[in-house]
């Protein structure tokens, strides 16, 4: 091969590698902007990482990759626990973790830095992220209705596990319906206290439909 033509190859491969490089550039910034969600940026977003950051929740918890692995990954929090699941962990860890070995601090955070962090969570929630960590994919539902979907929102998959998904703080309710009644099932999600007199789990709030909807669907699970 000619000096002139090891030349102009280096000068062609050069110039292509720099034209790609530029274009993959270019692609990936309009990629970030289109999925980093700043588009839904708001005050009470910005206030919400404001009060995770005032209560060193990073040092415990883990969000897109940054924070500790002490406590579980909050990237989709929200999914997993939705609005008043996180509530409820945020305003009575003590009951929520009791019989866990882990536990969170009761931080007394006010009502509308609860808030705050719900926004938080369901802002970093839409990123997309591509279904990591695995542990936060969705509970598949074995059965129609709105049980699965309610049971996800009403945050009951942030303490007990169905199908190997979901937290461990309470029992594993894969096959819940084997063990307990619809009945039982029903009284648990009315009082928990009612059927355990040193029941751990906080009363959740639930429509009578919503409740019918959940016991159907954990009755099922067997």
């Amino acid at each position: 091969m000619r000096i002139r033509t090891a030349k102009a190859l280096f000068l062609i491969g050069t110039a292509v590698s720099g034209v790609l490089f530029i274009a993959l550039t270019v692609d990936t910034q309009l990629q970030v902007a289109a999925q980093a969600n700043t588009h839904r940026l708001n005050d009470q977003v910005v206030s919400g990482k404001m009060v995770w950051h005032k209560y060193n929740c990073n040092d415990c918890h883990t969000i897109l990759g940054f924070g500790g692995y002490y406590a579980p990954d909050l990237t989709r929090a929200y999914r997993r626990l939705g609005a008043q699941g996180i509530r409820q962990v945020i305003a009575h860890p003590d009951q929520i973790f009791a019989s866990s070995w882990r536990h969170m601090p009761q931080q007394h955070l006010s009502s509308d830095e609860q808030a705050q962090l719900v926004a938080f969570f369901q802002w970093v929630n839409d990123i997309p992220n591509n279904n990591w960590p695995p542990q936060d994919e969705r509970v598949v539902a074995t059965k129609g209705g709105e049980g699965p979907a309610l049971f996800s929102s009403k945050g009951c998959s942030g303490c007990h596990k169905i199908g190997g998904v979901g937290g461990s703080i309470g029992p594993d309710l894969t096959e819940v319906g084997a063990r307990l009644s619809q009945d039982t099932i029903a009284r648990i999600l009315t009082n928990p206290k009612s059927v355990k007199p040193d029941a751990t789990m906080p009363k959740i709030a639930l429509t009578p439909q919503e409740r019918a909807e959940l016991v159907k669907f954990l009755g099922g699970l067997k």
